[in-house]
């Protein structure tokens, strides 16, 4: 009797893994836990000009990584990332997190910057400059992110101890080449932004590992991809005005969706690494 239950048990579990095959999706895949998507315009999909209609002024779009990346896992997704979403908007996007949850990714940071303000700036007629907007973002990014980003990832680690959480990026923007007349981002402001997106990517890199976190850098991946490339996975100027320098469906798809679940899926849980001091 006990074979024949042993026997039982085997066609069973033979029958549900090609189930699970017919279907796409591995036994590990079918098992994966909660997934939570926080942050703002780079991670919600502004930039793809595809948006759930009930995600209101979100813009939470069905081409943005969070749904690629859950989709991938088999994971359950709770899609809290919000447009125009700064620090203190990402800590009231918390409300999913528990001890269950298995994945959160988290993307925030360029809005506390004023990154769009100053590239809107940036891309003013001469005479105006953005060069003291750009200053201001850089003093912001080394002086007061640090210790924002600190408390946030402390709430996330605190509302989910078992999660594998990985902080998220953002690209530069620029390859040093000019082709939309109506912005006029000259060569030495391309330079100097995309150098505040580098100061952006190593600070947030670096409080990331303060608390244990994976860091997902998508320059890289987007090396090749910038405004004006020809294969270009960035808006430039674009109307609506808010597509403007985000992410196409392309750049989430290609750049940003493979990186993610790369880190996440590499992640382990280190709960006794307490944060650092910045």
């Amino acid at each position: 009797m006990r074979l024949v239950r042993s026997a039982l048990l085997a066609f069973l579990l033979a029958a549900l893994t090609a189930g699970l095959a017919l279907v796409g999706l591995s036994p590990a895949q079918a098992a994966a836990g909660p997934y939570t998507a926080l942050g703002d315009s780079y991670s919600s999909g502004v930039g793809t000009r595809t948006y759930y209609p009930d995600s209101g002024s979100c813009y939470r779009s069905p081409r943005a990584y969070p749904v690629l990346v859950a989709q991938r896992l088999g994971a359950p997704l709770t899609f809290a990332a919000c447009s125009g979403a700064r620090v203190p908007d990402v800590l009231n996007q918390l409300g999913s997190l528990n001890a269950s949850t298995e994945y959160v990714t988290v993307s925030v940071g360029g809005n506390d910057a004023g990154f769009a303000d100053v590239i809107t700036q940036c891309a003013l007629p001469w005479p105006w400059t953005c060069t003291a907007d750009i200053d201001n973002a850089n003093n912001y990014i080394r002086n007061t992110l640090p210790g924002a980003l600190d408390n946030l990832y402390t709430r996330i680690r605190d509302r989910a101890p078992n999660a594998r959480v990985a902080v998220v990026g953002y690209p530069r923007l620029f390859n040093g080449e000019a082709c939309n007349a109506l912005a006029r981002i000259s060569r030495a402001e391309q330079t100097a932004l995309n150098q505040t997106a580098d100061l952006l990517a190593t600070t947030i890199a670096g409080r990331a590992a303060a608390h244990g976190f994976g860091f997902v850098d998508v320059r890289g991946a987007f090396t090749g991809h910038a405004v004006c490339d020809d294969a270009e996975w960035i808006n430039g100027l674009s109307n609506p005005i808010m597509e403007s320098y985000h992410p196409k469906a392309v750049g989430q798809s290609s750049g940003y969706a493979p990186a993610v679940q790369s880190r996440l899926s590499s992640l382990t849980v280190d709960r006794q690494a307490p944060p650092r001091s910045v």
